[in-house]
């Protein structure tokens, strides 16, 4: 008998339909009872807070390779208002607040200056998330990045990416960005149905929508890119559709297609329980408006960089988001960022007050330091592949280990469940593979664990409800 074999033997019943799931006329729907996992991947071992600096110090201290594409990651923790399905919020807009926030980040960026690590290396990507960093005003936006331009050791043809709500499209913001060398604007349009806009928390209408987008690609300056949201209340799978029409017909080089997550303790699921906005679609309706869009556009021969993201133009490379599921260096600013240097991942400190005040005692704001898990670069080959629709075990095991052949037996029977289609050594995701791939890349990675590790490992997190 095969070791996984004997692994798949030994689990539960329970454990079996989370892990591999069960054969169905409707793989879509029906493979898995629910969603398990948010982010895949393996659990490291957290580092003392009384080591956390030291080791950090030690890490920067090394010498870095300039062959390796890293990236950075630089958050602005604020926002203008509380959107409902969000749950990223750390704190309000205030200008005054704002200013002595971006002096600290300043002082963070000119502190990585000293890094060998940091100097010996080569930026690919820079990533400015949040909150809301197009919430910055035209002055700290300047000076901001001006900043990051002077110390940090960007490449020539570096991505630099602003998220960006709608209502920050505005000529005095979008001139001081791409001043700076910004060359991408990520847009949280989420939909493009006022009813739908406004019913969770945003403030613009469709037209309103539409002009600020023109209004933005008209300077010819960036790759603009707009995120939609799907399985909101209140929305059909027709209204999805419309929604993607709407942008192929803008001047857009790409978007995201997220799935709608309903967080227990959120501000939209109390909504929903108190009959103040119409329920979210199930996790099984959700899996119809992928398959709805997936289709449309396939038809007009969107190009797939990811499980999620679709290029229009040759102009979007995605750069950053493939960087950092593809186990590259993350280097990490601003209050609540997070990163990976080697085999630590680290998250900066979440208040504001904790952060400002660790920048104004020359410390490294950390409130998280973990050892990755043993076979970090092993998982994030995985989830490189899963996150290209796609896993060829033939690849992994001349890299790694021969026994990962294993694996094809596990990929076998999911071919068998419609996840997947055999083509030569590689198996392709069917449109069911697609949607639940969270669930299969967190499978292999368990299994893996136990394959090469002898760890024995299921996880099962509070996502969300999902129906």
């Amino acid at each position: 008998m095969s070791k996984i074999r004997e692994i798949l033997d030994n689990l539960s019943t329970e454990q079996y339909k989370m892990m591999i799931g069960e054969k169905s006329c409707q793989p879509l729907t029906e493979t898995f009872s629910k969603k398990r996992v948010v982010h895949p991947g393996a659990n490291g071992q957290m580092v003392p807070p009384v080591k956390q600096q030291e080791i950090w110090l030690e890490y920067m201290q090394r010498k870095g390779d300039k062959s390796k594409k890293k990236a950075v990651y630089i958050h602005i923790p604020f926002c203008s208002q509380i959107c409902l399905y969000c749950g990223f919020f750390q704190n309000y807009s205030n200008e005054e607040r704002e200013t002595m926030y971006v002096d600290r980040l300043i002082k963070q960026l000119l502190m990585a200056k000293e890094y060998r690590y940091v100097q010996d290396s080569v930026i690919n990507a820079v990533f400015f998330g949040g909150g809301t960093p197009s919430t910055l005003s035209p002055y700290n936006a300047d000076r901001l990045l001006k900043t990051m331009n002077e110390v940090l050791p960007l490449a020539n043809d570096c991505e630099i990416t602003m998220e960006a709500r709608v209502h920050d499209l505005v000529d005095e913001k979008l001139q001081v960005w791409f001043k700076h060398g910004v060359n991408r604007i990520s847009v949280g349009v989420q939909s493009f149905d006022t009813a739908i806009r406004q019913s969770m928390g945003r403030k613009d209408d469709k037209e309103t929508v539409i002009e600020n987008l023109k209004r933005a690609a008209s300077y010819n300056q960036a790759v603009l890119i707009i995120d939609l949201i799907y399985g909101l209340p209140a929305q059909s799978v027709d209204n999805f559709v419309n929604d993607l029409k709407i942008a192929d017909s803008l001047p857009i080089d790409g978007m995201d297609l997220y799935q709608l997550n309903v967080f227990e303790q959120s501000a939209l699921k109390k909504a929903i329980d108190n009959g103040k906005i119409p329920p979210a679609a199930t996790t099984k309706q959700q899996a119809k408006y992928l398959e709805a869009a997936i289709s449309y556009l396939d038809e007009l021969a969107y190009k797939r960089l990811s499980v999620c993201h679709w290029a229009k133009t040759n102009r979007e490379r995605s750069m950053y988001n493939t960087l950092a599921k593809s186990g590259a260096d993350v280097i990490p600013f601003g209050s609540g960022a997070g990163g990976f240097v080697g085999d630590i991942s680290m998250f900066l400190n979440r208040d504001l007050q904790r952060y400002m005040n660790a920048i104004d005692e020359g410390k490294w704001p950390l409130m998280v330091l973990t050892k990755e898990a043993e076979g970090k670069v092993l998982f994030k080959d995985i989830q490189a592949q899963t996150e290209n629709c796609m896993v060829n075990i033939q690849k992994l095991a001349q890299v790694y280990s021969e026994e990962l052949l294993q694996l094809e037996e596990v990929l076998n029977i999911w071919v068998e469940y419609g996840l997947f289609e055999k083509c030569g050594h590689t198996y392709k995701m069917t449109v069911a593979g697609q949607f639940w791939q969270n669930n299969i890349t967190q499978t292999i990675i368990e299994l893996t664990q136990q394959l090469l590790m002898g760890k024995k490992s299921f996880e099962v997190q509070p996502i969300a409800a999902q129906g």
